[in-house]
């Protein structure tokens, strides 16, 4: 995919890059020619089997295991990428995780959690390398929301916080670089079909009395008109027209990629 304004030999630092929607877009961006800092839990074979996979396309990838949840080694991720790759130039506020509870049973240690990693995260992320931006006049701030920033499900107090969060934020900030030429936008995708939700299919449907189909239909998809999963590879189209020229007056806003879920 190729769009105006050419991203090969810039440096994108993506959090939880490790699989799913955060590997999709940095093979999506490294496919453009842009060098990839990758971030994430996982198997550290695996892990760097995918590292080897993205430097195939011709680009320079590194991998950091920065914890999320400590600032400390946040803002330590982002000195190494600096110092390494002179600067990041696009930042893609991925990681994330989920705990679905009744509000009066949540874990408390879960919701601390879930707020750090999914919101805190991209506020420590951004501080630290907005000022680089600055001083290049040219920068890119994708924050991976959810169609959860934008409506409510049961059960799941911390992450709709966190992503409705994570909106307020990014509005905050792309005012605050409008004039330094960088933007700062958040993707609001509805189910993602990864590995992780392929996963969790089976168990649902066990755990129900359903069929896989049924879940899929009456479960994830049943919110989403198109009964179609978003994507990762969507996801990467969405991130790499937001690093276009095409998009660098689309700042502070949110994009959905949700299949009608919040239109209705």
């Amino acid at each position: 995919m190729q769009l105006p304004g050419d991203i090969k030999g810039k440096t994108a630092l993506i959090t939880g890059s490790t699989s799913g929607i955060g590997l999709g877009i940095a093979k999506g961006l490294a496919d453009a020619g842009a060098n990839i800092v990758m971030n994430g839990f996982g198997d550290k074979d695996e892990i760097e089997q995918e590292r080897a996979h993205l430097e195939e396309r011709g680009v320079k990838v590194a991998y950091n295991g920065a914890d999320m949840t400590k600032p400390d080694e946040i803002e330590k991720m982002i000195k190494d990428a600096e110092d390494e790759f002179n600067g990041i130039d696009i930042l893609v506020n991925n990681a994330g995780i989920q705990n679905v509870q009744p509000v009066e049973d949540f874990d408390p240690k879960k919701w601390d959690a879930i707020i750090a990693i999914n919101m805190s995260s991209g506020f420590h992320t951004t501080r630290h390398t907005v000022k680089g931006m600055r001083k290049k006049g040219w920068g890119r701030i994708i924050n991976t929301a959810s169609a959860h920033a934008l409506v409510a499900s049961p059960n799941k107090t911390a992450y709709v916080t966190a992503k409705h969060g994570v909106l307020g934020f990014t509005k905050t900030v792309a005012l605050e670089v409008a004039e330094d030429g960088i933007t700062c936008n958040a993707i609001c995708p509805g189910y993602v079909w990864t590995p992780l939700v392929e996963n969790q299919i089976a168990d649902t449907a066990k755990s129900r009395g359903m069929t896989e189909e049924e879940v899929k239909s009456e479960v994830l998809l049943k919110a989403q008109w198109t009964k179609k999963f978003v994507t990762v590879e969507q996801i990467a189209g969405i991130a790499l027209f937001l690093c276009s020229d095409a998009a660098e007056n689309i700042t502070g806003t949110d994009i959905t990629v949700d299949g009608g879920w919040t239109a209705a």
